[in-house]
């Protein structure tokens, strides 16, 4: 995510303006480097998770958002960089809203995806709106990963996956266990609903297949019906905040986990035996719950 100076008020905004521009002109020239095909298969988003996070991530770790937010714990720095996602979601939107009609939608829809160098000004909008939005909730996802100082190495598929699930609330029902989408107003919420109607993604760990659901999706958002184009910006907007909201949830309650392990540890006169409890309260019920399945092995100490 592209920072944008603090200034307060109409500089404020102006900032943030100029920093989504940047962005979605960068991202224009990514969409138009783009293949048919890129865009039927779902190939897209593999393409664009490497141009959205090999260098970022490379620059961004806990350290980095230390410096920047100078004596502000990490609850802090979440919020007021979910805060910032979701305001430079709505901005884009606003600014691809116009560009937008539901029949070139309706084409990329039903037809795999046609080619962004001969669709019309307006597809080649919808899919920089798709690439802006993806980029963003993906490096949203990934700062609140690394503000709790949970490690991902993003060259590990099972992390990659992990970031990505995340980010696009892949998993089925946590976000009805969750109550993120509390934090969007009543009106919006049926409109919410819809665009997560089909959350479950029952799929192979196949980037292309997640491409495809991602579009799949942004269709779904510009295609509601007697709504309107400019619905564009408030789920743009309120689609980020619960994206944001839903990795703080995953990534607090793990880094909650990895500090109970540690205390665990660290309080046990015989940590090898550490293992073998842990195991026994947990088949205690015959069930593994979420939570006991992510908690970290207790580490040995050196000298055990």
């Amino acid at each position: 995510m592209t920072d944008a100076p603090n200034d307060g008020g109409g500089a404020e905004e102006d900032a943030d303006r100029v920093a989504v521009e940047r962005d979605r002109t960068e991202l224009r020239e990514f969409v138009r480097g783009l293949s048919p095909g890129d865009v039927k298969s779902g190939d897209w988003f593999s393409k664009l998770v490497a141009h959205a996070l090999s260098s970022y991530t490379k620059k961004v770790d806990w350290q980095y958002f230390q410096e920047k937010y100078d004596g502000v714990p990490a609850d802090g720095i979440v919020e007021q960089r979910i805060t910032m996602a979701s305001r430079f979601a709505a901005l884009e939107g606003g600014l691809s809203a116009g560009a937008y009609s539901a029949a070139v939608a309706a084409t990329i829809g039903t037809a795999g995806g046609a080619s962004p160098l001969t669709l019309p000004a307006a597809g080649v909008t919808f899919l920089v709106d798709l690439a802006y939005i993806t980029q963003l909730q993906l490096r949203l996802a990934y700062d609140i990963s690394a503000l709790y100082r949970i490690p991902l190495d993003l060259d590990d598929p099972d992390d990659l996956w992990k970031l990505i699930r995340v980010a696009f609330t892949i998993k089925g029902g946590e976000l009805a266990r969750e109550g993120v989408t509390k934090s969007v107003p009543f009106f919006v919420r049926p409109l919410i609903k819809q665009f997560y109607s089909k959350d479950v993604l029952k799929a192979a760990r196949a980037l292309p297949v997640v491409g495809k659901y991602l579009l799949q999706r942004n269709v779904i958002k510009v295609g509601i019906p007697l709504v309107g184009i400019p619905l564009t910006v408030v789920l743009n907007r309120y689609t980020t905040l619960v994206a944001g909201r839903h990795a703080r949830a995953v990534f607090r309650n793990e880094a909650r986990l990895i500090e109970l392990a540690e205390r665990l540890s660290g309080s046990s006169r015989y940590p090898q035996l550490m293992l073998w409890i842990a195991w026994l309260v947990i088949m205690a019920d015959s069930k593994i719950s979420d939570d006991e399945a992510g908690l970290p092995p207790v580490r040995l100490t050196p000298d055990l």
